[in-house]
């Protein structure tokens, strides 16, 4: 007996390539979005020659934007309004980090001001984020 090119059979198994598929793209699609909202706020980092990494979890990160903005973790606030924070945080636990993140076109005196606000907090663990020289 001849087989009919037309027979149809059922099929005994599932193709989970195009699914393994879609959870690839998904999986790469959540890296890149996640990693992109953690950066923070972008700004040009002054050049140093040693550019230690200060960042551990719960450490504060304080960006001063070329336009004179003031960020705390991503957050616009204002001088007041970041002091208020870190006192609250500072009450919480007495030795977090804090690091601060001045773009290079900032004029000193708004660095200033953020130093004199975690000197009266007493915040004593500080960093200046810099970028690392280039040769």
């Amino acid at each position: 007996m001849k087989k009919d090119l037309f027979d149809h059979k059922a099929f005994d198994e599932i193709n989970v390539t195009p699914l393994l598929d879609l959870a690839w793209t998904l999986l790469v699609v959540f890296i890149i979005s996640v990693t992109a909202a953690v950066q923070g706020i972008k700004v040009n980092l002054p050049k140093a020659g040693a550019a230690p990494s200060l960042a551990k979890p719960k450490t504060k990160a304080i960006t001063i934007h070329s336009s004179g903005r003031l960020y705390l973790d991503a957050y616009p606030v204002t001088v007041s309004e970041m002091e208020n924070m870190l006192r609250r945080y500072k009450a919480a636990d007495p030795d977090f980090p804090v690091v601060i993140k001045g773009d290079q076109e900032v004029y000193y005196r708004q660095v200033i001001e953020v130093l004199d606000v975690l000197k009266r907090l007493e915040i004593t663990q500080m960093g200046l984020v810099t970028q690392k020289l280039v040769k």
